[in-house]
């Protein structure tokens, strides 16, 4: 098949790391030939494509496709996503994330491209969005829905959401998870004598992390705020947050006045191959965000054996959970956050128990050739 995936840009992040692995995957094991258009990878959150590109990958871009409403600009993006297409004549245009699937939709479905696929990443409107815009963001989503033959969710939790705000009837959306390389996260283990030394971690000590952007509600305030009765109380807890953004210095500034700087440590911006190595180092997840469809993070700490806590948003439910994966909590409830982290730091066994059997359950909900193969398979019937 042709096949042109485009996403607004290509910074580190799952939803970039899940296009790239479907990309990768068409290329090795259908012969595809595939596109990726994409605009500038601009932000502080480091481009992805520099050290994973795929030789036989053909890449465009288009200048002025921007994250940022831009009304000129994305005008602009939208010509050249249309001309671009109709360079390419492919059979299949799958696109990803907000800006770039509602412009590449239109473009595709005036082109009368044959099959024209969405991927819903997260929802691009949620509650806690001002009124105007989570309105016209919704109504973008209808206008593009009407646009293509198929939605993709990465989770249930989204399908279900889309569905309630009317953004297209049930039977056109597919579910299918994530795909990664689980072997990495499966052998973390490896890493974990090596990590914990370069971090300054003790054998004895039980070590939460935290994988997400220092961004709006990513929720790293939750955790803070938690941490000071679960170190009270068990002193041998420290916290690993991985990852780097905007909202450092505010975290830093909290973590400070809390008196926790010496239970808080910081890795800054890690590439995505870095990952298993820190959560090799980790006894226990905590995913505090707010809204995320299914955060990436939830399964690859599960397949590395860690046991999971997370508020109860959107897709966490169908990984995490209570007492058989970890600890599914109200969001923002940080008396049920401190009790769930404080139960598994006190129990190793209890830790590698649930850890083990959500293990067993990732291992065949997300190797990247699975997502990839029921990817094909909808394209296949599309064209059909």
């Amino acid at each position: 098949m042709k096949i042109v995936h485009i996403i607004t840009r290509m910074i580190v992040g799952g939803a970039q790391e899940n296009t790239l692995y479907n990309c990768t995957d068409l290329i090795n094991d259908h012969g595809d030939d595939v596109t990726l258009i994409t605009g500038p990878s601009l932000g502080p959150e480091g481009e992805l494509l520099n050290a994973h590109a795929h030789p036989k990958l053909n890449m465009a871009v288009a200048p002025s496709l921007r994250r940022n409403i831009h009304p000129w600009h994305d005008w602009q993006a939208y010509r050249q996503i249309k001309q671009l297409l109709r360079e390419l004549q492919p059979d299949i245009v799958h696109t990803h994330s907000a800006k770039a699937g509602l412009l590449g939709r239109w473009a595709a479905h005036r082109l009368k491209i044959k099959g024209i696929v969405h991927t819903v990443h997260g929802a691009p409107f949620h509650a806690y969005q001002n009124p105007l815009p989570r309105c016209l963001f919704r109504y973008c989503e209808k206008f593009a829905a009407r646009r293509c033959h198929k939605l993709i969710s990465v989770c249930d939790a989204m399908t279900n959401q889309l569905v309630a705000a009317k953004v297209a009837p049930l039977e056109k959306f597919a579910t299918i998870y994530s795909g990664m390389d689980i072997s990495d996260f499966i052998d973390a283990d490896s890493h974990r004598a090596s990590v914990r030394q370069e971090l300054g971690f003790s054998e004895d000590d039980i070590v939460v992390g935290k994988i997400a952007r220092l961004f709006d509600l990513k929720g790293h305030e939750y955790l803070v705020s938690a941490a000071s009765e679960i170190v009270k109380a068990n002193p041998a807890v420290h916290f690993l947050l991985v990852g780097d953004g905007i909202l450092r210095k505010q975290i830093e500034t909290q973590i400070e006045r809390a008196g926790l700087f010496e239970h808080f440590h910081f890795t800054g911006l890690v590439p995505p191959s870095q990952i298993p190595r820190y959560l090799g180092a980790m006894d226990i997840l905590a995913h505090t965000s707010l809204r995320e469809g299914l955060a990436r993070a939830l399964p690859q700490a599960l397949l590395a054996g860690r046991p999971v806590v997370s508020f109860d948003i959107d897709g966490a439910k169908e990984v995490c959970i209570s007492d058989e994966t970890g600890y599914l909590i109200e969001p923002r409830d940080i008396a049920a956050l401190e009790t769930a982290i404080l139960k598994l730091a006190e129990s190793k066994a209890l830790r590698e128990e649930l850890g083990s059997q959500g293990q067993r359950m990732c291992e065949t909900m997300y190797p990247h050739q699975n997502m990839t193969n029921q990817i094909r398979t909808l394209y296949e019937h599309l064209l059909a």
